[in-house]
């Protein structure tokens, strides 16, 4: 059996693993590199060749989320090899590159995207798929993507947990450990643990958690009577987030457009038949010529979910001569670095968006397991033969985490063998 990383190894974003046995082979997840501060995207494998090349006899490809950095090169493979995502993420997915098919010059490659999308087998959450010889079972985890998973791969003998990305600080984060132990480690020992490591560059930070977050953006609602939010338009926590503490200040409107309230209701008919916390029926449609939805959020305030283009910049002039600066607040509810002039991550865009508003508060808290969430997840799993960190920028400092210490003994960041198993790292690519 080999375990190749393809890409992710010492870098966040733009990962893919191969598992495969004399008789199969799967890859998890094919995501596109990162983009820079200016959206341009460095990817040698964003074209059909490199991933036709990259996909040979390979058999199938399972996608843990949405995110692009895990899917993003989706619609460059063959049509002969099988992909598959979760039931509702593929949904969201299909949303998302519906409404990127009406940017004028994309009409072509959405239309490739949308039918790649369709064609995608469904995941579920404990329901096996066999490729070959090799069972692939998913598990839900909470990440800033909603249906996102980790999986249970068992070949030749070998059982081997890819988490996928995943937090221990959000709503549906408490059956994170309990999953591992009694639906995983129940049937046996894991031999390879390979797992993601966003937040090991940021050791010593605090992490909120998402109920703190809630708490805290009450606080604002209360003290602010107009407020814009800037936060992840599929991030289902996220958005409950806002939503319930908007709902606590009775007749204040939630206002989006109209691909956020098709997302919304893509959430309230999946997550929301779970638990009415993920229930989003009260969100308005703006409409900057709906007077009556105009003066209801003049008189009583509203909340607003918002994003850094050009279409969210008329809406806001639209309003802005009926709102009172003071009383007018733009929460960031994403990761501060893209609004940092100094950073290499600072997006131009989102800075000029922000800076509209009046009053701006960052608000947020990571999709990513914090370090001792991570350990955790290692000293519990207790894999046999070795931990392989990915989505990293220094995978080798997942040995500064607090876990036992026979375990710093097998992290694997290069090519070796071990367990009759071998391992390729590629260090770029």
């Amino acid at each position: 059996m080999k375990i190749i990383v393809h890409r992710g190894i010492d870098q966040i974003g733009g990962c893919i693993t191969e598992i495969s046995t004399v008789k199969a082979r799967i890859l998890i997840d094919l995501g596109q590199n990162l983009p820079n501060g200016e959206g341009v995207v460095d990817d040698d494998l964003a074209s059909h060749e490199a991933i036709e090349s990259i996909t040979q006899g390979v058999d199938a490809v399972f996608y843990t989320h949405y995110h692009g950095d895990h899917l993003g090169l989706f619609h460059y493979v063959p049509d002969n090899v099988r992909q598959y995502i979760g039931k509702v993420a593929k949904r969201v997915a299909l949303c998302k590159h519906r409404q990127l098919s009406y940017i004028k010059g994309r009409e072509q490659q959405s239309k490739e995207e949308i039918a790649k999308l369709e064609g995608m087998g469904e995941l579920s959450p404990g329901q096996t798929i066999t490729v070959g010889d090799i069972k692939i079972t998913p598990f839900f985890v909470s990440h800033s993507a909603y249906d996102a998973y980790m999986f249970l791969i068992e070949a030749d003998g070998k059982r081997m947990l890819h988490t996928g990305d995943f937090r221990g600080h959000g709503y549906l984060s408490k059956g994170l450990l309990p999953t591992i132990e009694k639906l995983i480690l129940s049937q046996g020992k894991v031999d390879f643990l390979i797992t993601e490591g966003t937040m090991l560059s940021r050791l010593g930070e605090k992490v909120m958690s998402e109920n703190e977050l809630q708490r805290k953006a009450g606080e604002i609602m209360t003290r602010y009577k107009n407020v814009f939010v800037m936060c992840s338009s599929t991030d289902v926590e996220r958005i409950a987030t806002f939503y319930a503490s908007n709902k606590r200040l009775k007749y204040r409107p939630l206002v989006c457009d109209h691909f956020q309230k098709n997302i919304l209701e893509i959430f309230t008919k999946s997550a929301g038949e779970h638990t009415p916390l993920f229930r989003f029926d009260e969100a308005y449609d703006f409409n900057p010529t709906n007077t009556k939805l105009l003066d209801w959020m003049e008189d009583k305030g509203f909340c607003m979910f918002v994003r850094a283009t050009d279409k969210f910049k008329d809406y806001y002039q639209a309003l802005a001569s009926r709102l009172d600066p003071n009383e007018t607040i733009l929460i960031y509810s994403m990761w501060k670095e893209y609004i940092n002039d100094n950073s290499k991550h600072a997006v131009q865009r989102y800075i000029d968006f922000v800076s509209m508003f009046p009053y701006m508060e960052t608000l947020h808290t990571s999709g990513h397991a914090s370090a001792d969430c991570l350990a955790k997840v290692c000293n519990l799993v207790n894999p046999v033969l070795g931990i392989i960190p990915i989505h990293s920028e220094n995978s080798a400092s997942y040995k500064n985490l607090p876990i036992n210490e026979h375990l710093q003994q097998i992290i694997i960041t290069s090519s070796n063998s071990t367990g009759h198993v071998e391992i390729r790292i590629n260090q770029s690519l």
